[in-house]
């Protein structure tokens, strides 16, 4: 038996205003399959993974997470949230917690575990982005790179379905970007579903199953990585690769 996608848009529309951001989004995510997602600047791409977990609302269409339809009932979203991590652009920890802290706020205050078990569950995923020797520093005291992975680690504390990224690299310098990249890479390997927003075409070519393209709010192709950058079936995309390798 086939088991149903972990993610499911169906003719999903998205407007700021009169601005028609997302235009008839159609696309299913496997259980386990890695998503990338690429496109030129202000084709919506961070808007699609935003209305995931409900930091955008669509006004049209159907968006359907681990068998539940996002609505505006406050339960579903936090059921969807409960299931769905997410990793930002800027890392967003509270400058004032160390990098354990900043992992188990959330579990405590939010999950109600007992300190002693958000405690050992944040090890255990700061160990697995290799950041457990940097448990009691601050953020102020970890380079880019330190604090992305610790974002990371975060997100992975509530054992997430899926997990988004949404140019997690993007603010990184280059040694910082390959840090980040190979702890994602890991993941990818473990099994996780993913979906990731991001221009680092190396990385799209080594880990996803399949590479969705955007442009103007619309899906212009989705290939798997080998078609996708050897022969890339619509003129936009061709251009964008273009763009991207004598860049």
């Amino acid at each position: 038996m086939v088991s149903p996608p972990a993610i499911s848009f169906e003719k999903l529309n998205k407007y700021y205003g009169k601005f028609h951001v997302l235009k008839d989004i159609d696309l299913e995510v496997a259980k386990g399959e890695r998503i990338v997602i690429c496109g030129p600047s202000g084709s919506g791409k961070s808007t699609l993974i935003r209305c995931i977990n409900r930091l955008e609302t669509h006004q049209s269409g159907r968006l359907i997470v681990d068998q539940c339809e996002m609505n505006n009932t406050p339960s579903t979203v936090r059921r969807i949230r409960d299931r769905v991590g997410m990793c930002f652009q800027h890392f967003n920890l509270y400058p004032h917690l160390t990098a354990l802290e900043n992992c188990t706020l959330s579990l405590i205050y939010t999950r109600k575990m007992p300190p002693k078990e958000a405690k050992q569950r944040a090890m255990e995923y700061l160990a697995r982005v290799r950041m457990d020797g940097f448990a009691q520093k601050y953020p102020s005291q970890l380079s880019g790179g330190q604090q992305q992975r610790v974002a990371i680690a975060r997100s992975l504390c509530i054992q997430p379905e899926v997990m988004l990224f949404d140019e997690p690299t993007s603010a990184l310098d280059p040694e910082s970007i390959s840090e980040v990249l190979d702890v994602m890479a890991d993941l990818a390997i473990g099994g996780m579903t993913m979906i990731c927003v991001t221009h680092e075409m190396g990385f799209a070519r080594k880990v996803a199953d399949r590479v969705v393209f955007m442009d103007a709010g619309e899906i212009v192709e989705i290939a798997d990585p080998e078609t996708f950058f050897t022969s890339p079936s619509h003129e936009r995309s061709a251009r964008f690769l273009q763009q991207i390798i004598n860049h």
